[in-house]
């Protein structure tokens, strides 16, 4: 094998192995809401999310694949050098992924992954070639590249705080006077949202993998042009799906307890929130958060029921997490790129 057939493989690996921390880091965002308000068991939890998780990708489609894999160019390097730093990039954003696994911090495997990726670009190719998108959205109206990437990342969760706000102000108006026997109703509806929870994010979370893959293939001279394929599909569908059955049981005391004290009615109202909104991303090409929007509806759940119960101290350790998300996995992905220079 030749060395890039040999690095081709390699990536794809270790591309594999994101997707699968990105399953078991963001499994917690997804089934905290159902254990905190104790829908179902975490045996039940797990194997209902890892199912309509698998389905995700298969059935999402790939346009959020297709913002992933461009919005860095790497195609006009040495192939060889381009498989490097997209290896560079991944080993940032698994190794975010993993620091704030073990400290149990639930921050954005979507902001570690652009993150990896723009500082191994910027450090061996520079920062033309990455696809900043700032031009075309002020002189074109269209928005692309890592503009299209941080308008999502930034817009959910605000879009999610005030849509789990209104929905809980609507639900709780519907539900008001009701009999404490209604909860049980909540945690069975409970099977649903979380099941639709766990598609969007299979469909929005798994296809940054896809993108990534691809756009390795495209490099390493396997593909043509950049079209995600079918085994490309299981492969990452499988993957996110092992890592969701692992859990990510750390940070599901800090996104089930920890922000606000979650009833069955704030569990159902937060999966419906943030499938809602994750679907609608997915659909429009845009990469986003779980963690973000998961978090970020239970804020609002609980800031329209009683603003001074939320724990905002939790809360504002969240954001800061994501604010620092970018440029440390970014860091960690220049580091990565200065050590492979000793032996490449």
């Amino acid at each position: 094998m030749t060395t890039l057939a040999v690095l081709t493989v390699i990536a794809v690996m270790v591309v594999v192995l994101f997707d699968y921390t990105n399953g078991f880091h963001d499994a917690s965002n997804i089934i905290a809401t159902v254990i905190a308000s104790r829908a179902m068991t975490p045996i039940q939890a797990v194997v209902i999310v890892a199912t309509f998780e698998f389905l995700g990708p298969i059935l999402g489609g790939t346009a959020v694949a297709n913002t992933i894999g461009k919005f860095v160019k790497v195609d006009d390097l040495d192939p060889t050098k381009a498989m490097v730093v997209i290896f560079c990039g991944i080993i940032g954003a698994i190794t975010w992924n993993l620091g704030t696994w073990w400290f149990g911090i639930p921050s954005s495997s979507s902001h570690a992954l652009v993150g990896g990726l723009i500082g191994a670009v910027i450090l061996a190719a520079g920062p033309d070639n990455v696809v900043w998108g700032f031009g075309e959205l002020v002189n074109h109206g269209h928005i692309t590249g890592v503009t299209k990437v941080l308008i999502g990342l930034v817009a959910s969760p605000i879009i999610g705080f005030w849509v789990g706000f209104t929905i809980h102000r609507i639900m709780g108006g519907l539900l008001q006077g009701a009999r404490p026997g209604v909860n049980k109703g909540l945690r069975r509806a409970q099977w649903l949202t979380s099941a639709g929870l766990a598609f969007s994010h299979g469909a929005n979370d798994a296809q940054k993998s896809m993108g990534i893959i691809t756009l390795v293939l495209v490099l390493g001279g396997h593909l043509t042009e950049f079209t995600v394929p079918f085994w490309v599909i299981i492969t990452c569908a499988g993957a996110i799906t092992l890592g969701i059955l692992s859990g990510g049981w750390r940070i599901v005391r800090t996104v089930g307890f920890g922000i606000y004290k979650v009833r069955p009615l704030h569990a159902l109202d937060a999966q419906l929130t943030s499938a809602t909104v994750i679907l609608s991303a997915s659909y429009l090409g845009a990469p986003v958060s779980t963690t973000h929007v998961v978090s970020s509806s239970i804020m609002g759940i609980g800031s329209s029921e009683r603003p001074k119960a939320v724990r905002w101290a939790k809360a504002f350790e969240i954001v800061s997490t994501w604010l620092i998300t970018i440029p440390g996995s970014a860091t960690v992905a220049i580091i990565a790129y200065l050590i492979s220079t000793i032996f490449i």
